[in-house]
This record gives C-alpha cells, structure tokens and sequence, in this order.
C-alpha cells in the first residue's frame, strides 16, 4: 500500500500556507472590496481580522501539536466533536478549497491579460484562455512531488510580494501619514467594519493549509504548528502594511474611486513609480495566483484523499505510487475547476467570477474555523485547561461577528446567492451522513489517544 512520503520541511510546509494565502493576489484584490465595507478603515479590518484569525490559529496550532492528519479539520473536528461532525466539517473544507482553486486560477488569466493589455494584445475572452492554461498547469505540476509544487510556489510568491512592499514604501515616503485608516469610518459604522473582516478573513484564508500535508512533514508535531503560525504573522503584518499604503495612496476622500478599481496596484504604481512597473506587478499578481492555485489544489486534493477514505469515492483515497501524492483526488479537483471556468466564464468577467467563488469559500470556511475553535474549547475544558478553551471560544466568537455582517443587511445582489450555495452544500453532506451506504466513521479520536 502506497503511504505519503515525509520529505517536507517545516519552511516548506510554511511556504504551502503562505502560498495558499497568496499575499500578492490578496493585496492585488481584495483591498478594493475591503474599502466598499469599511471605507477607509479597511486596514483596522485587515489588522482586527487577523486578530480573529490568531486566536482560530492558535486553536490549529494545539490540534497540530496531537494530530498529524491529511483531513486537517476533519480530523481534528471529528476527534472532539465526533465522527459525523468531523465529516460535515471536511466537507465544508472541500468546498472552501474548490472554491478558492476556481477563484485562483481565474485571476490569473484577469491579471495576466490586464498586463497583457499594457503592451496591446487584448481579446474579451483573453483572460479565460489564460486561466484554462493555468488551469492545466496546476493539474501537471500538482501531481509531481510536493517539494517540487513548494519550490515553485516559494520563488514566484517571494519576487511577487518583494514588487508590492517596494511599492508600499515609496508611497509611504512621498505621501503624509495619517491615522485616519486605524479608526472606524463614520460613513460606514461599526457593521461596514464587521463586514470588511470578511475580506480579511479571505485574504488570510489557508493558513491552515500546511496542516494538509502533515503526514508528508518531516517532524510534524513542530513543523506545522510552526508553518501555521509563521504564515499568519508574515501574512498579517504585509496586509496592515499595504492596505494602508493603498489607501493614503490613494488619498483619504477618493475611497470611492478605490473601491471600483479592479487593479489598485497597477493604478498606484503608474502614480508613484512608472507604467512598467505596474505592468510587472500586473504580471507579478497572475504568476501569485497561479502559486495560490497550486497550493489550494494541493489542499483540496489531500482533504478529498481524507474523505475518501470515510466513503466518497474510494478511488480518491489512493496515492499515486511514483510521487505519493493523491493524484487521482488533484486531477478531480483540476478537472472541476476547468468546467467551472467553461460554465460560468465564458459570461463572466474575471473579477465577478473570482469575487463569487471567493465568498462562497470564505462562507463556508469561517464555519469550518468556527467548528475548530470550539473543539478545541471542548477538549481544553475536559482536561481543565482554561485558558486554550478561551482562546477557542474566543477566536470562534470573533469571526461570528464578520459571519453576521455579511448576511444583514443582505448585500447587494447576486450576494444574498452565496450563503444558499454554502447551505445547499451543507445539506448535501447532511444527505450523504444520512442516506449514503459508504460513507462510514472515520474513527478520528484515535488520534487523541495516549495523547
């Protein structure tokens, strides 16, 4: 039987969280979308939502130190709370990763032909083609050797956020500082400040995602924990940075005008530095997205590998015999994303599909990390460690305020959408519990055994 190879490192397993993250494409997009819920306090967003999610890290972080499992959540889950919750769980991790690898891998094809554009050559359709290619690239590179995947991740993600800290510091240099953006707009309160926490819980979402490759980590008990942490920290500090780069950049009473551009970077590098610059970080943001798509795929195939072996689809839970990765799982997930592409694409602009797929992944996500925070308060209270169970309840408590946010006042449309694709999903695994043959225990608080 073939098991998965231990051949990570800790700063391996780091770059795979941090690739997933995808810092770049998150400073790229999700800034503008930050500013239509917050106005200009959209970098106390992105500073208060990693706050939230620390504390939801830390409760990955204890889990870690126990578990070494591919099914990340849903083992974790389920050695508290039970099997089935464990499974409802993983389910909901799937969708947040197949969402994420769709969202991804279109921005590539929307950046690339953005930067493509600059230089003349540009087709309504450009982006699509573009994104199908990278589609194809993510199923070719992610069934090779996990070291690999991480290698390329790693060089791509590194030259890409070293372009935008570049950026931020000039504009800091030339433009006054002003604390403005570190209190609550008034024009948009306390909720619009709730809901720009949903972007910021979307541009750190994936932290977790080391915790997929566990059991291909050498030492995995220090290593992931590590990784987990170590991304979040590095992820937070650069979006407080350049967020608020953005936003004087920009200047405090054009927070409109921000808000409706689809390229913030590309327009403050044209102010600041020059056109070929923005052009790079265009390009810069696309290869981002594609390092992102690879490590999401990366995740998605190895938590389908995990419910595999709990029944949905005993073929996903086989490894492939020359590179130990779940082949069959990454091709699945490939293969997905390229229909969603075909489907919706071919009527859709780059930003309104990736902006789609994006919430639905984040809606569903904030209640897998909602679920691991309060397994972690359980287990903490039944061995009388107090403080882990409040740092449970805690990080689970904070990210139900962004949760509510985000649902009233209903958005503007097609918004009120997402959350009934995140329950329809939600039901359809309820169904599987309920009426599937195969889909069995998971017997998850083994790993909590003589722990």
């Amino acid at each position: 039987m073939t098991t998965f190879r231990p051949t990570l490192s800790a700063f391996q397993a780091f770059v795979l969280s941090l690739a997933i993250i995808a810092p770049t494409l998150a400073m790229a997009f999700n800034v503008p979308l930050a500013v239509q819920a917050a106005g200009r306090a959209a970098p106390l967003s992105f500073l208060l939502g990693g706050a939230a999610m620390a504390l939801i890290g830390l409760s990955f972080v204890a889990f870690s130190r126990r578990i070494a499992s591919a099914g990340s959540a849903t083992t974790y889950v389920g050695a508290v709370l039970g099997d089935r919750l464990g499974f409802l769980a993983g389910w909901g991790l799937l969708l947040a990763y197949l969402a994420f690898l769709a969202s991804a891998t279109a921005l590539v094809g929307g950046f690339l032909s953005v930067a493509l554009g600059h230089l003349g050559v540009s087709h309504p359709q450009l982006w699509l083609a573009l994104a199908l290619l990278g589609g194809g690239v993510v199923i070719g590179l992610g069934g090779r050797e996990i070291r690999l995947a991480t290698t390329v991740m790693l060089v791509i993600e590194a030259l890409a956020v070293l372009a935008i800290v570049v950026l931020a510091l000039v504009i800091l240099v030339q433009t006054p500082l002003d604390a403005a953006p570190l209190r609550p707009d008034p024009a948009n309160g306390l909720s619009g400040l709730g809901y720009g926490m949903v972007f910021a819980v979307l541009s750190l979402a994936g932290f977790e995602g080391a915790a997929t490759v566990a059991e291909e980590t050498r030492d995995p008990h220090r290593a992931i924990p590590l990784a987990i942490l170590g991304s979040l920290a590095a992820a937070t500090l650069l979006y407080g940075l350049v967020s608020y780069a953005q936003v004087i950049g920009y200047g405090l009473d054009r927070m409109e005008d921000l808000a409706r551009d689809p390229a913030p970077l590309d327009t403050l590098a044209l102010r600041y530095l020059s056109r070929g610059y923005g052009i790079f970080l265009d390009a810069a943001a696309g290869i981002s997205s594609l390092a992102c798509a690879l490590g999401t795929a990366a995740a998605a195939a190895r938590i389908l590998y995990a419910l595999g072996t709990r029944g949905v689809g005993a073929g996903f839970a086989r490894l492939d015999p020359a590179h130990g990765v779940p082949a069959r799982a990454l091709r699945f997930v490939g293969g997905l994303t390229l229909a969603f592409l075909l489907i919706f694409g071919s009527w859709s602009s780059p930003r309104a599909f990736s902006e789609a797929f994006a919430t639905v992944a984040t809606l569903v996500l904030i209640l897998v990390y909602m679920a691991v925070g309060l397994a972690q308060a359980v287990f903490a209270a039944r061995h009388r460690a107090w403080i882990w169970c409040g740092v449970g309840l805690a990080g689970s408590l904070m990210l139900a305020w962004p949760l509510l946010n985000s649902l009233y006042p209903a958005p503007a449309w097609p918004g009120p959408l997402w959350p009934l694709v995140v329950l329809a999903w939600m039901a359809l695994g309820v169904g599987l519990l309920r009426f599937h043959p195969g889909v069995r225990s998971g017997g998850s608080a083994a790993w909590l055994e003589n722990r």
